[in-house]
């Protein structure tokens, strides 16, 4: 590590000097307590008896070497204050942690890992032509299970690498779920999976993002290693991997980064700017080491774990102080942003790098050496929330919010932009996506059919919730597993054999996403239809063009096609297929455009793609 580097924010690999490392001499260990008056090991290799830690490099930062000490050991540094006083400290820089509730750091060997995906790792991209479909899991609660002899065998699994799995609970490892879930990926056509954040964290409830070990790959689901094959069994099976990582702010924990050596070396020193609005504390971006702490954080995942992009909490919060563009652009944050951005895309090549930011703040997906942050993708929140507010009107006033619809195209080529119906909306009293959907159970269907038709036809890369594809009723609960039972049942089967379809539409369909950021990909066919409450717009690539239609009122309507006859359009998807529950018995599966045009029959709430010939 370059201590030059470290200061001014520039390191981009501190985890490779600070932490734990295992050597042939046994374990080093450094950590960073710039006003520590002394500091000390602890751990089960001394029955949790001081082990002297002396003072390197320029004084702030403090080493020992324990040859008793070996991969599995839980450890803590005993940090003492100025006022004499002393606190038991996690490693910020830990590779592995004590399952909770305990609160220690466990060596890790990081050698011990070796991958097979050299094929993927030499081919992956950015994706910005190509098509990204996205399944966003919480891996604690896609699937849980009771069965003993289930747990038994997660057990044996999660001992192999270090602190075991909490089965009680009925958390699956690392490799069990690798086993389920990368077959359901491929068969339902997610081509990426982003997982919440995989950091160590005290509470279930905060889902990853209020985080304490940083570097430290949870041991709620088994060790390191296990992530790094559950990874490296997606890259095998052509699916790429997203982490959500947390850059704003940290867990208030006194044992983790908070006052680590009695003063603020991660946080602002005045409690008003380091207290976020989620009860923890803000990082201090203007300092170098912070800034080089978060960096290094970055690329630890990207290099060591071979994920294949980041996803950005909060980013807003970064951009504005606070979050809050009344308080006026942080251009400390912003620093830090392009700064992380621009190094981690120099190291790691065709990384993707999202933010998650409901902000207006300009060119957050330009590079930054033109100017931006240097992101390659941002969250259209903005699209989402419009799109959900449309279908929570009641079909006879839609009328009036119809340009909601629209709207998205009227700024959508300023950004690099990704379409999110992500676990936040899910949650806190929003209902699920289907539960959104205005009217009664029954008539929730067909909408959230032409919802996704909607959303998986327009411009953008797409995201979905895990338990969304099966019509999902109840909010999402971290501690219950998706509710597959519902899928017994011909509304959430047919819906999710229809998810499952349109999938395999968007990947095969190069119209969908060839052109996503070229304005010469999508065209507006009809846009001003309030009084039908119709849509049509067309999506083109270089090989062929796709038509796509919606009534989205309550009434059937007939609609006048006069756009390019004479041609032939071949149907490629109808949402009132009765396969999925709709009521066309045998949709036409080629119509004829004459040359004055075409009239078309839309039932309630019914979407349509045609390829055009």
């Amino acid at each position: 590590m370059n201590i030059q580097d470290f200061y001014d924010g520039k390191e981009f690999e501190a985890y490779e000097y600070l932490g734990a490392h295992v050597t042939d001499q046994g374990v080093v260990f450094r950590t960073y307590a710039p006003h520590a008056i002394d500091a000390a090991v602890i751990g089960t290799f001394s029955s949790w008896k001081e082990c002297p830690m002396h003072r390197v490099e320029n004084g702030e930062f403090w080493e020992c070497l324990l040859k008793d000490a070996a991969p599995g050991d839980m450890y803590k540094f005993r940090i003492y204050r100025e006022d004499g006083t002393f606190l038991d400290h996690a490693d910020p820089y830990a590779f592995f942690s004590e399952l909770r509730p305990g609160t220690a750091s466990v060596i890790y060997d990081r050698s011990g890992y070796t991958f097979h995906d050299s094929d993927w790792m030499w081919q992956r991209r950015d994706r910005k032509n190509e098509p990204m479909n996205i399944y966003e899991v919480h891996l604690g609660s896609w699937r849980r299970s009771d069965d003993p002899e289930k747990l038994a065998r997660a057990l044996d699994e999660a001992k192999k690498g270090g602190p075991a799995v909490d089965v009680s609970g009925g958390w699956y490892s690392y490799a069990a779920i690798a086993r389920q879930l990368i077959p359901y990926l491929k068969k339902n056509h997610y081509n990426y999976v982003e997982f919440m954040p995989l950091n160590e964290y005290p509470a279930d409830e905060s889902w990853g993002y209020q985080a304490t070990g940083f570097f430290s790959a949870t041991s709620r689901y088994g060790s390191p290693d296990g992530l790094k094959k559950l990874i490296d069994t997606c890259h095998r099976n052509g699916i790429g991997v997203i982490l959500d990582i947390v850059t704003v702010h940290f867990a208030p924990n006194d044992y983790g980064l908070r006052l680590y050596d009695g003063t603020p070396v991660y946080e602002y020193p005045a409690a008003g700017n380091g207290l976020s609005e989620w009860g923890t504390i803000n990082f201090n971006h203007s300092k170098g080491d912070v800034r080089s702490f978060l960096s290094s954080m970055g690329e630890y995942w990207l290099h060591d774990f071979h994920f294949d992009g980041l996803r950005y909490d909060a980013v807003g919060n970064l951009i504005y102080w606070q979050g809050d563009p009344n308080r006026g652009v942080n251009d400390i944050s912003l620093r830090f942003l392009k700064d992380m951005n621009q190094g981690l895309k120099q190291r790691d090549g065709n990384v993707i790098l999202i933010a998650e930011d409901s902000s207006s703040y300009p060119d957050v997906t330009k590079p930054v050496s033109e100017g931006g942050l240097g992101f390659d993708y941002k969250w259209d929140m903005g699209w989402m929330n419009d799109t959900l507010n449309f279908f929570r009107t009641e079909p006879a006033c839609r009328y009036r919010d119809y340009h909601k619809l629209t709207f998205s195209m009227m700024y959508y080529y300023n950004e690099k932009y990704l379409l999110p119906f992500s676990h936040d909306e899910t949650v806190h009293g929003k209902a699920s996506i289907l539960q959104k959907m205005a009217g009664e159970y029954e008539l929730k269907f067909p909408q959230a059919r032409t919802l996704y038709l909607y959303m998986y036809t327009h411009p953008g890369k797409k995201l979905n919730f895990m338990g969304n594809e099966i019509g999902q009723i109840r909010e999402w609960d971290e501690k219950k597993e998706q509710d597959w039972f519902l899928t017994k049942y011909p509304l959430h089967d047919s819906f999710h054999r229809f998810l499952t379809d349109l999938g395999k539409i968007y990947m095969d369909h190069p119209s969908f996403w060839e052109r996503d950021y070229r304005r010469d990909g999508f065209e507006w066919i009809d846009a001003d239809d309030t009084r039908q409450c119709i849509y049509v717009y067309r999506r083109r690539a270089d090989s062929e063009s796709i038509m796509c239609m919606f009534n989205l009122s309550e009434y059937t309507q007939t609609y006048h096609y006069s756009v390019g006859g004479p041609q032939v359009l071949k149907l490629l998807i109808d949402t009132d297929n009765v396969i999925y529950s709709g009521t066309t018995e045998k949709p036409e599966k080629t119509v004829r455009v004459p040359a004055d045009g075409l009239y078309v029959t839309l039932k309630p709430f019914e979407g349509r793609c045609y390829q055009e010939t």
